[in-house]
């Protein structure tokens, strides 16, 4: 790290520590060995989410926010905690940024949310499913409860 103050380009971390209580930031205290001034640098990961194509070809940033709103909608007077929303929220994120590719369908993320509120809950899942796989007919909306009503197979 260069020095701010004599751009010396050595400089000794004297302290470190977490800044924020998530503990993805770091706050590290650091001297120049040459001026012997003290300064604070923060440090912080930088994620990069894959880019999103729509069904229409169109390319958009991934938003948890938006992401979150889905689940809302689908989890809307259902029994779930807001800790299982996170972790559902996070494990997609996760499995996102794990990918390594620049760029993934809505399909695919549409995939990941079904797969989540099945494990959350059914009646969510049956909810999103309808209009994520826009049913037709009674039919096809009896056919994806039907599935879920199957006994597991182990």
């Amino acid at each position: 790290m260069r020095c701010p103050f004599c751009h010396n380009l050595d400089t000794q971390v004297i302290d470190s520590r977490a800044s924020n209580e998530q503990g993805d930031i770091i706050r590290r205290r650091r001297q120049c060995p040459a001026c012997e001034k003290r300064f604070t640098t923060y440090e912080r990961a930088e994620l990069f989410f894959p880019t999103l194509i729509k069904r229409d070809g169109s390319r958009c940033e991934f938003s948890r926010d938006k992401l979150k709103e889905s689940f809302l909608l689908a989890l809307r007077k259902r029994p779930v905690s807001a800790d299982l929303l996170d972790a559902a929220l996070s494990h997609i994120e996760e499995q996102l940024l794990t990918s390594a590719a620049k760029e993934v369908t809505t399909e695919l993320l549409g995939e990941l949310v079904m797969t989540e509120l099945k494990q959350l809950d059914t009646v969510a899942y049956i909810r999103f499913a309808s209009v994520y796989k826009s049913f037709d007919d009674l039919q096809a909306f009896s056919k994806e409860i039907a599935k879920l009503t199957k006994p597991q197979k182990s």
